[in-house]
């Protein structure tokens, strides 16, 4: 029997080949219709038989494209129009255009890498080879709607056989933007210096040889492209060359440049680290497939599938026990990055790679650095000619391309951790390529406080959230975007984002860095303007973080002054529990847990080891650490034997004979330190559970001088290795536990306190340093005493939970900073709150981190004003 139905999908399905897709479908299950481009998705007219139909539909829903993401699909029965073909329409609705979202920049597809080394192929080893299923996107758009001539593509028409496949709707490249091969697209170019090592060989080609020509540069550098496949594989075959030697080569990606060495080369690994000033840092690594990271990591089969993901990041697996890494890699941590190729450049490259090594007689797999093209702090470099400048001190040789990049993506990072009864989830360390610019839905949230769940009302305890990259992409009505104000949220001053918020839709922008220096801040306006470009979006209020001094915010005042718009500035931990309100739909209060090491508190001191009681509008302070000095202010940060000094003279413990450690370390800053607290001078109080844990690691002598941000905590987890068994208790830990307590204590108000600058309770870490200073006068192994120190935080984030639901009845807790990005924390107070019966809510798409403060600043702002309107 023929029937007629409407469908309608949501979802990302427009620019990522999902119209070719319904047309091939429509063809092979004999449908007749048509399918067009709507304002919130794509429309289906299908006639067929219902056998067929139902077929239809599940391949709809189940196989879509790779780039694609179907949220909804929705039937609707409709009278038969006796249709004899399926066709593909094309809207001329601007406002189809103009709120059409585009995919992220997705990674080589499976039926483009077996293209890639097919030699029957004509795109045979062609390095910028894509379809509709993969390739860039974001990172080439200048403008929307996404056509060939708003990308960098626009300089390289297609020949007549790209062209043709670009208009049949039956091939795999129809309306693939990126299209291209050896004969219209972009070409690989390879620049050196005539007196450093990467000077061409004898066999490598000059000028005269084909289409090769080495020019020299304005900048005293030498050039060669490469044009055809021959040529263009010798530049690939030089590159290995470089790397086989130990160098370190600058190659062009999809948002920027990669700085590539050979990851078993413990000098070019040195020689990489020294030119980007990176400290201990560890580096990511890339190899071929999961089968090649399962050679030197232990891999789930929940991190194969991240690591296969399309969006490709970069995922932290564990190391493989006895497995000798470089020395310089990843020193003294458990965890190494890896990621797989994302480009056909990347896969053409360790192809090659492997084969030299082959050639060599090296059984090992081939492993390649392969981390961001910048110098410590500085913003990735996007642009041939400033990777030259920037980074020639560190690179011999730079393999790029004249193809323009026009949106600054570093690589994503993630990993899989347990999330007690929810099983494995996705916790999103970086949130970029591959994943940024999709939107995440702003939820309505309840702003009622008084609508906590009581235990009888909820459902089984769970840990919401922290699983995944799905969201809800889907595109909101052209309407409802025409009406809609828009809100900009600035974010925070570290691991920087911005966030647009226009409907219900927030636009978070890929990672930018951290905000201290000039050129920093210039690719955080840059980004921001793009985004401003390509969505037509323009703020109509504004919110930002309550510090005074944050670059981002700075902006956001003299902004809402300039444009004499509203602004709303927001106290950061707050901005921290609503980011995993708002991923999470939450309604009603929740007790927000939020341990970091830096935030403007509303007292003026920093906070950091804060317990809220919280909804989407507004908050109270119920409980937090007990603030401890810090003598040198931010200097702590950088020298954590004085946050150990601090730490020490707050809880009366200088005189420990564990102490003296410390107390020699320090040398005569032991009495300057004492001499600011006493008078203090430069000395602000804090309440941070990440200043606390780098404290600690300066105790124990684990971490006095760190070289990147929060090595101090980073090595202080690193350093429990085996103490902790796989039900992570320890076999000796009988007894210990009233000693690594954390005590809490009734508050002092005065009569100018109010509920957001004053908590009910605090939270005493004096008794854990007492009984970790004990350890340390006993003899117990330093991995020991750092399990134990974990442990009493966990315990404190169980308790806080108890008193804040005996208090308020608040059942659900949200757990948001960055010292949750610590593994055994997260992991242990997941499982340890389920076991009490809390519902628990972590950050679903963005990391707990400050990365998603401006998403915190956004829910905020529209609850609060959602709230005004109302009233």
């Amino acid at each position: 029997m023929i029937e007629a139905l409407d469908i309608h999908v949501t979802g990302i399905v427009q620019g990522v080949g999902f119209r070719p897709f319904v047309y091939r479908m429509a063809k092979k299950y004999l449908i007749n219709g048509w399918v067009l481009n709507a304002a919130d998705g794509v429309n289906i007219h299908a006639e067929g038989e219902s056998r067929l139909l139902d077929e239809f539909v599940i391949e709809l829903s189940e196989n879509a494209p790779t780039a694609a993401q179907v949220k909804e699909i929705e039937l609707k029965e409709v009278p038969l129009q006796d249709f004899d073909s399926f066709e593909i329409r094309f809207s001329d609705d601007a406002a189809v255009q103009e709120t059409t979202l585009v995919s992220a920049d997705l990674a080589t597809c499976n039926d483009c890498a077996a293209e890639l080394f097919n030699p029957n192929d004509r795109r045979f080893r062609y390095p910028f080879i894509n379809c509709t299923n993969c390739g860039p996107r974001f990172t080439i758009i200048d403008a929307l709607p996404y056509d060939r001539v708003s990308t960098s593509m626009k300089d390289f028409p297609m020949c007549k056989r790209c062209a043709a496949e670009y208009a049949d709707p039956l091939d795999r490249r129809f309306h693939a933007q990126p299209d291209a091969c050896f004969e219209c697209g972009p070409h690989l170019s390879l620049a050196w210096r005539p007196d450093c090592e990467a000077t061409p060989g004898e066999n490598f080609p000059t000028r005269g040889a084909g289409d090769v020509a080495s020019d020299a540069l304005p900048d005293g550098w030498c050039i060669t492209w490469g044009k055809t496949r021959e040529t263009s594989d010798a530049l690939i075959a030089r590159a290995v060359e470089l790397l086989g030697a130990g160098q370190v080569v600058a190659v062009k990606g999809l948002g920027g440049f990669h700085l590539v060495c050979d990851a078993r080369n413990a000098g070019a690994i040195a020689q990489l680290r020294e030119g980007k000033r990176r400290g201990g840092k560890p580096f990511a690594v890339m190899m071929a497939n999961a089968e090649a990271a399962r050679s030197v990591c232990e891999v789930t089969p929940e991190e194969e599938k991240a690591l296969t993901d399309p969006a490709r990041p970069i995922v932290l697996l564990k190391k493989r026990p006895g497995v000798a890494l470089a020395a310089g890699l990843a020193d003294k941590l458990p965890e190494l990055g890896v990621m797989l190729p994302a480009t056909p450049l990347q896969l053409l490259l360790l192809h090659d790679f492997a084969r030299a090594l082959e050639k060599m007689g090296v059984p090992e797999p081939p492993m390649l650095v392969m981390t961001s093209g910048n110098i410590h702090d500085e913003p990735i470099v996007t642009d041939d000619a400033e990777a030259r400048g920037k980074l020639g001190g560190i690179a011999c040789a730079v393999l790029g391309n004249n193809r323009a990049i026009l949106s600054r993506y570093d690589d994503s990072v993630v990993r899989i951790i347990s999330a007690g009864s929810a099983g494995a989830a996705v916790q999103v360390i970086r949130r970029a390529r591959g994943f940024a610019p999709v939107p995440l839905k702003l939820a309505q949230a309840s702003t009622n406080p008084e609508a906590a769940a009581a235990p009888e009302d909820a459902a089984a305890p769970e840990a919401t959230g922290a699983a995944g990259h799905e969201g809800s992409p889907e595109t909101a009505g052209h309407e409802a975007a025409a009406v809609a104000p828009v809100l900009f949220a600035a974010g925070s001053e570290q691991k920087s984002t911005f966030a647009f918020v226009r409907g219900s839709e927030a636009f978070v922008s890929q990672h930018v860095g951290d905000l201290e220096n000039a050129e920093a801040f210039d690719a955080w306006l840059d980004a921001k303007s793009r985004f401003e470009k390509l969505f037509e979006l323009r703020a109509t209020r504004l919110a930002c973080d309550a510090h005074p001094e944050y670059l981002a915010s700075k902006w956001a005042r003299e902004q809402a002054r300039k444009l004499d718009i509203p602004l709303v500035e927001v106290q950061h931990h707050h901005a921290h529990i609503a980011s995993v309100i708002g991923e999470n739909g939450l309604s009603g209060a929740v007790c927000g847990i939020a341990f970091d090491g830096t935030g403007f508190g509303a007292d003026g001191s920093i906070w950091g080891g804060e317990v809220l009681l919280a909804n989407a509008q507004a908050y109270e302070r119920f409980a937090n650490f007990a603030y401890v000095p810090m003598p040198g202010g931010a200097a702590c940060v950088k020298n954590p034997l004085r946050m150990a000094y601090g730490v020490l003279w707050e809880f009366d413990l200088l005189e420990h004979p564990a102490a003296k450690r410390v107390l020699d370390a320090l040398g005569e800053q032991a009495d300057l330190c004492d001499q600011m607290i006493e008078r203090g001078l430069n000395t602000p109080m804090t309440s941070s559970v990440g200043r606390l844990f780098d404290a600690a690691s300066a105790i124990l002598g684990i971490c006095e001088h760190p070289t990147y941000e929060s090595e101090a905590a980073v090595l202080l987890e690193a350093a429990m290795g085996l103490a902790a068994s796989p039900d992570g208790c320890s076999t000796d830990e009988a007894g210990v536990n009233s000693r690594y307590s954390v005590a809490i204590t009734k508050n002092t108000a005065t009569s100018k306190s109010t509920a957001q600058d004053t908590s009910v309770l605090l939270f005493d870490a004096a008794p854990t340093f007492k009984a970790l200073l004990d350890d340390m006068q006993a003899g117990i192994p330093a991995a020991t005493i750092a399990r134990r120190f974990h442990g009493a935080f966990v315990e404190a984030i169980v308790n806080a939970a108890k008193l804040a639901y005996s208090v308020y009845g608040v059942f659900t807790v949200a757990l948001s900073g960055g010292v949750f990005m610590n593994r055994f924390i997260i992991e242990h107070a997941l499982a340890a709150l389920q076991d009490e019966g809390f519902t628990v809510a972590v950050n679903r798409e963005l990391p707990p981190n400050d990365g998603c403060i401006s998403y915190g600043q956004a829910v905020i702002a529209c609850a609060q004003d959602e709230t005004t309107h109302d009233e």
